[in-house]
């Protein structure tokens, strides 16, 4: 089983310890010296770098939220001047700041590095065709992807988001050996295959990479028994770098984290306080090598737990589980981050309906949709019907350009949804389908 860097990948624990060790005091110091949110954070819990002296000492740094890097937009948190950072990339965000991220040259070759690790642990060589089905622009899974695969010596297909029908086109005549893309979208091109009547056997496809939502055992074995592949999860996150930060080899046992860029801890969501190691809680990282935007203790609101059972792969470095949930409200819909606090905000400003709604997400074909369930502030008469349409299609366009999706919208007569509370506010039908 191909090890794309051994030196990293198979390092003695002991030898990765001392590594981790002294990247964080290099990462400390760089944060301290030239980020003031984090001296701040210092300066009120009366630490200085000097006192960060081993990985015992990390649940004594600052955590750091979404919230933090927002504050600092956009480019409050970066650790180097404006002329060094070569790359700029951001989360969506329109109610709200979007996370912005810079990465100097060295952070390019560190992400570059991540991913080839990910897609060979995967299975991919230099021998395969790579269609990259993930989008090209300011988030960060189109062009993290394709500069990895690269190193590989693989053929990057940069298809990005698009044509369905043109995706498989691609697929079959450029004879794709190897997809990636989120799962919904995988499980979605199956259905659109079906309706062409493309057959998996008229491909050459024998390996996936899915990421940007969570993928269930279940979605992992529809997509490997109707493409006839073999799948693998990967892990990223914007803030901390983008994806690369952890992937499965062909084993499929956890995903390895590249350890000697990132550090990983599992705290206490509620308490904040670091669990016993196989715990299931949130995933917090530390940047190790990250310049442009390093990240002390970052919460991920993911939430997973650490496998340190050495692998049979041969891989020393530690695994994390898939992560299937979260501990804030963030949902995920065809790669995308929705808040539903961001609907609840927009539906304040829009006359007739009241800011009680309901989500509820469904899959039709592979296919993932958001129907949106409206209160509506007063009664309307059936012949208001023409009012009613209109005022549907602007729910429509505002929360589209919000989030970047187009909801299906139901409004309901009022005092239905007032009974709805936070566990009811979001009903997920897509497992199920």
């Amino acid at each position: 089983m191909p090890i794309w860097n051994r030196t990293f990948e198979r390092m003695e624990r002991a030898e990765m310890r001392r590594l981790q060790c002294e990247r964080l005091r290099n990462t400390v110091e760089l944060v301290y010296g030239n980020v003031p949110f984090y001296r701040r954070k210092f300066e009120q819990m009366g630490l200085t770098p000097g006192d960060i002296t081993d990985l015992g000492d990390l649940s004594r740094l600052p955590l750091t939220t979404k919230a933090d890097i927002r504050d600092g937009y956009p480019y409050g948190m970066f650790a180097v001047p404006m002329r060094e950072i070569v790359r700029i990339h951001s989360s969506s965000g329109v109610t709200t700041r979007p996370i912005v991220v810079g990465y100097t040259a060295n952070d390019i070759m560190h992400w570059t590095e991540q991913v080839a690790r990910v897609l060979s642990a995967a299975g991919v060589t230099e021998d395969d065709v790579v269609q990259i089905a993930f989008n090209y622009g300011l988030l960060t899974g189109g062009f993290g992807m394709h500069y990895g695969a690269e190193k590989l010596g693989a053929s990057v297909i940069p298809v990005s988001s698009g044509s369905t029908e043109r995706q498989i086109q691609i697929m079959e005549d450029f004879q794709t050996t190897a997809l990636i893309s989120t799962p919904s979208y995988a499980l979605y091109m199956i259905s659109v295959m079906d309706r062409l009547g493309v057959s998996p056997e008229r491909l050459c496809l024998r390996v996936g990479l899915f990421g940007g939502e969570p993928m269930s055992e279940r979605t992992r074995k529809e997509i490997e028994s109707k493409l006839g592949i073999v799948a693998t999860d990967n892990y990223g996150a914007s803030a901390v770098m983008g994806p690369g930060v952890a992937g499965e080899c062909e084993l499929r046992s956890g995903l390895h984290v590249n350890e000697d860029h990132f550090l990983v801890e599992i705290i206490d969501p509620e308490t904040l306080q670091v669990l016993p190691e196989g715990e299931q809680g949130e995933l917090v990282i530390t940047t190790l090598t990250k310049e442009g935007l390093p990240m002390l203790r970052y919460r991920t609101r993911d939430v997973t737990r650490i496998i340190s059972e050495p692998c049979k792969c041969g891989r020393t470095t530690i695994r994390i589980e898939p992560v299937q949930k979260r501990t804030d409200d963030m949902i995920i819909v065809r790669g995308v981050n929705i808040y539903p606090s961001e609907i609840e905000r927009l539906l304040y400003d829009i006359e007739l309906v009241e800011p009680k709604y309901q989500i509820v997400l469904d899959r039709e074909n592979g296919l993932d949709h958001l129907t949106l369930n409206v209160e509506l502030s007063g009664f309307m008469a059936s012949d208001q019907m023409q009012r009613l349409v209109g005022l549907e299609e602007t729910i429509r366009q505002r929360v589209h350009a919000v989030i970047g999706l187009t909801p299906r919208v139901r409004l309901v007569e009022p005092k239905t949804l007032h009974g709805v509370g936070p566990s009811d506010r979001v009903v997920d039908n897509r497992e199920s389908a």
